[in-house]
């Protein structure tokens, strides 16, 4: 308690110079809350975008579908599995045919992957009601992306060409139905929607999907011959990786000022030590030991950190309540990164995140504060008293 209250004391007695560093730190606290939440929104915002709009609660895929190698898409497609037809029909899952095309948007030549998905489906938040199964003519639905790079407009004609189950090439125009606009690039980028009927009947794939979105998680250990089940863990694991290291990127500015504090500490102590020589000799001449007094001043640079929590408290617990409530636009072409990513970025900041700041500044701190207070084991009382450095 007197090694408390004598800290308190002295670092009042500070006045300017204490403000300045518990201002700093404070600073850290705040940075590192708003960095870490700013990367745990990101990652939370994004995977419930994704699966509203592309994942589901898992996908079935066919054994020989890899996204990342388009030369599989000719064989990977089969008759969908009784029960994930009965689970399509009941409107727990939606199958997904995909094939490989090119489409000619005013003459020029572009790739595209061609998808044909149930227009009745209610499990992605794709507007599949707005293509007619039923028409003469095929409606298909595009990305604000796509739109934008082909320059389609609603209502415009696309030519399309494809290769059937044979081999053959093939073409036909489809009608543009509607531009959606999402959040998650992979869903309309390069990607043409049609209803999963008329792409099996001109693809000669009657009956067959490359992929099915379930609207609910298989159970435990249940599998299906020819296909293969992907949760979460897996379809975000690219997610994980990338937001992981873009919050490695941006851990630098938090530890920059962090670093500057943390050294103002130290500082702060080397001096005070050179400073209060005859205090500490005074001190232990009073009959303190010489850890009692080495305690004196690490709680000084340990209360430093305390300090900083509540002034911290004071100005940024609003300000990252409000961003959280109002969200941090995104600069344009942040869904270059290849990862949903909305207008506006909500933070997330959960208890951990701020306990963990809260107990990893204070122990770097103190940790600062207690290195250079060992020197005092050190010293001669004599000498101290006199003001005789060692």
């Amino acid at each position: 308690m007197i090694a408390f209250k004598l800290a308190y004391k002295n670092l009042m007695g500070a006045g300017l110079r204490t403000l300045l560093i518990v201002f700093v730190l404070s600073l850290a606290y705040v940075l590192i809350v708003y960095m870490n939440g700013l990367y745990q929104g990101w990652d939370r915002q994004a995977r419930i975008e994704s699966i509203a709009w592309e994942v589901g609660e898992g996908q079935y895929w066919h054994d020989m579908y890899d996204p990342y190698d388009a030369m599989t898409l000719s064989d990977a497609h089969a008759l969908i599995p009784a029960e994930l037809a009965a689970a399509a029909a009941d409107g727990r899952a939606v199958p997904i045919l995909i094939s490989q095309a090119t489409i000619y948007p005013e003459g020029r030549m572009m790739g595209a992957m061609l998808k044909g998905i149930d227009t009745r489906q209610k499990v992605l938040s794709i507007p599949t009601e707005k293509m007619d199964p039923n028409s003469d003519e095929i409606t298909a639905i595009v990305g604000t992306r796509l739109a934008k790079a082909a320059g389609l407009q609603k209502g415009d004609y696309l030519l399309v060409r494809w290769r059937d189950v044979h081999g053959t090439f093939d073409a036909t125009e489809v009608k543009i139905a509607e531009i959606f606009k999402s959040t998650v690039p992979s869903v309309d980028m390069g990607q043409v929607w049609i209803p999963l009927k008329k792409l099996q009947e001109i693809t000669g794939m009657a009956g067959e999907a490359t992929l099915v979105v379930m609207d609910e998680s298989p159970e435990q250990g249940s599998t299906i011959a020819g296909w293969e089940f992907n949760g979460h863990d897996f379809l975000f694991k690219e997610l994980e990786e990338m937001i992981k290291t873009k919050s490695v990127g941006g851990s630098i500015f938090y530890l920059i000022i962090l670093a500057l504090a943390l050294l103002a500490v130290f500082d702060t102590q080397v001096l005070s030590i050179f400073r209060r020589q005859r205090e500490i000799g005074t001190y232990i001449a009073m009959g303190m030991t010489r850890k009692e007094v080495v305690g004196i001043f690490t709680v000084e640079g340990g209360m430093h950190a305390i300090m900083a929590v509540i002034l911290g408290a004071v100005y940024g617990f609003p300000l990252l309540l409000w961003t959280q409530k109002s969200g941090i636009k995104m600069p344009e072409g942040t869904d270059d990164f290849g990862m949903a990513a909305a207008e506006h970025m909500y933070p997330y900041y959960s208890l951990a995140l701020v306990v963990g700041s809260i107990i990893l500044v204070t122990l770097a701190t103190t940790i600062v504060s207690y290195m250079p207070s060992r020197k005092i084991s050190k010293m001669n009382p004599n000498d101290a008293i006199r003001g005789k450095i060692q």
